[in-house]
This record gives C-alpha cells, structure tokens and sequence, in this order.
C-alpha cells in the first residue's frame, strides 16, 4: 500500500497530497526563515515533484521573492506559507507546518545554526550546519532510513 500524506494552509483553500514515503525534516534557523515563519526556525523538507500533486486552490497562491531569489509562496486568502517548485524543478519544498500527520519523519537536520537568533536553543540530536550544506548532502539525510 502507498502511503499518503495530505497538508492544507489554514483556511483550507489551498490543498495538496503527497504519494509515498515522506522525507525526514530540517529545521532553517536564518534569519530569513525566522521572518517567513515569524519563530525561531522553520521546518520543512524537500521531496521529488513526482510525489507532489495539487488537490484544489493552486490559483489561489502567490509568490514573493526577494532580490536574491529568496522565495516564499503563500496563500492568497489566509497568508499561510504552502509548497513550491524549487529551482531545479525536480523537488518540491513543503513547509511541515501544513501537513495533516507526519508519522515516521523527524528533524535530521538544522540549517544556518551558525546565524541562529541568540534566544534560540537547538535541543535536538539533528546534524548542525553553521550555513547551508550542499543539496546533495541535504537530500541524502532527508531520505535516509527510519530507526
């Protein structure tokens, strides 16, 4: 049997499924991903755009990005942060804040530990990066094996 995972923004217009295994997490501490996600961090995870489908609402999203390509696409009527296309279009980047359950996935990773807000703790036995990794790096803690 294939595993499903549903997520949906807050006001539940925008929604989408994911088929298959879901990816481990990372928590981002940059300051930009502090701002996006209005806390000390913000946790998502990438997975291949095969696994990714819109269910409704995808009209409904719009895209801010600054001037050096930081991208946020959120929902038009209720501001939640939802997927995107990364730039490789191979993968999609899905905020976890918006999935309806995430059973076996854990935080593996912490991104930008090095630029992290001084009131924040990282308590958690993840990988810490003091900037970005490589995406390959990325992507190979993301897909390794459950415990």
């Amino acid at each position: 049997m294939t595993e499903k995972t549903n997520g949906r923004c807050l006001c539940g217009e925008v929604e989408f499924k994911i088929s298959g295994r879901l990816p481990h997490l990372y928590q981002c501490h940059c300051s930009l991903c502090r701002k996006l996600s209005g806390s000390s961090s913000d946790t998502a995870t990438f997975l291949d755009s095969a696994q990714f489908a819109w269910v409704k609402g995808e009209a409904l999203v719009n895209s801010f990005v600054t001037e050096t390509g930081y991208r946020s696409d959120f929902c038009s009527k209720c501001g939640s942060t939802v997927p995107h296309l990364m730039t490789n279009q191979k993968q999609y980047w899905i905020p976890a804040g918006l999935l309806d359950q995430v059973k076996d996935s854990e935080v593996v990773a912490h991104l930008f530990v090095g630029s992290k807000a001084s009131w924040d703790s990282v308590c958690d036995s993840g990988a810490q990066y003091d900037t970005m990794p490589d995406m390959d790096t990325l992507n190979q803690a993301l897909q390794r094996s459950r415990r």
